[in-house]
């Protein structure tokens, strides 16, 4: 008969190690969707639902065979737009084919918006990509602004570069507040509901100050590691506890959402922080 000894290191010990390694692949690769709700009168008459489908930080990971796995959970989402907020790339293990083959597939779905982050500005041939992004179908855009025809009325996208695209002014804020001047001007419709897309959660600030409605960004990845009931540990920028690393968050009329994001990019493994597809569904007061 097997001693306990024995059993220990011949049964329980490689069992807890599969476990493990099986939990930390969960963790890494098993994608989640997360709603939010957000009810507003500046969404047109004739567009009681609106929905938009968050993609960030997929950091040139591949889910499955041509990231197929990935595209059918957004395509069961039926969104009406899809926005992708910077880093479809990785400036450390760069693989465009597993970032085109997201694109192009999403691109298939609903119409696409994409802005840069960081890491875009890390890759000497991002212009190639971009004319690829934009040859898809891709609506790219940086720092400008696009109005959509929903209902009656529109909704209006606002694009900005990550603050890092910025070699002109001194300090993110400065730099972000350049974007946002750059893209916003000639803007009509002032009534219209405003969404920005930009990658840098840490300057919901200006955001607010710009009384965008709703900012959608990333950035954060969740705080890559999440200590639950306490948060995120560590995020760029905002170092070791930070304030934004995900979900909803509000200063007067304007919310910011910070999707977690799809992939890593230093530090490759995520814990308790599985890979996150964001959906946001817009509607009118009854």
């Amino acid at each position: 008969m097997m001693s306990k000894m024995k059993r220990w290191f011949f049964i329980y010990i490689p069992a807890t190690i599969i476990a493990i390694i099986v939990f930390l692949h969960y963790e890494n690769n098993a994608i989640g969707v997360t709603n939010f709700k957000l009810n507003t009168s500046k969404l047109p008459v004739g567009a009681e639902n609106y929905r938009i489908v968050q993609l960030s930080d997929l950091q040139s990971k591949l889910f499955g065979k041509n990231q197929r796995p990935l595209l059918k959970k957004v395509e069961k989402l039926n969104p009406d737009i899809i926005v992708v907020t910077g880093d479809l790339v990785d400036g450390n293990h760069y693989d465009e084919a597993a970032s085109l083959m997201m694109m192009v597939g999403v691109a298939e779905i609903a119409p696409v918006y994409f802005i840069v982050g960081n890491h875009e500005s890390y890759i000497p041939n991002y212009p190639e990509l971009e004319k690829k992004l934009i040859d898809a179908g891709v609506i790219v855009l940086r720092n400008t602004h696009e109005e959509i025809a929903v209902g009656e009325g529109v909704i209006r996208l606002v694009g900005v570069d990550d603050p890092i695209f910025n070699k002109k002014e001194d300090g993110d804020v400065d730099k972000i507040e350049a974007h946002l001047d750059e893209a916003i001007e000639g803007m009509s419709h002032p009534e219209a509901y405003t969404i920005l897309l930009s990658h840098r959660p840490e300057l919901f600030d200006v955001y607010a100050d710009y009384r965008m409605d709703l900012s959608l960004t990333g950035h954060a990845h969740g705080g890559q590691i999440r200590i639950p009931f306490v948060g995120g540990m560590f995020s760029p920028e905002q170092g070791w506890w930070p304030e934004y690393s995900e979900g909803i968050h509000k200063q007067g009329d304007s919310s910011m959402i910070i999707s977690r994001g799809l992939g890593n990019s230093v530090f490759s493994q995520r814990l308790f922080n599985r890979p996150e597809i964001v959906v946001v569904d817009l509607s009118r007061p009854e």
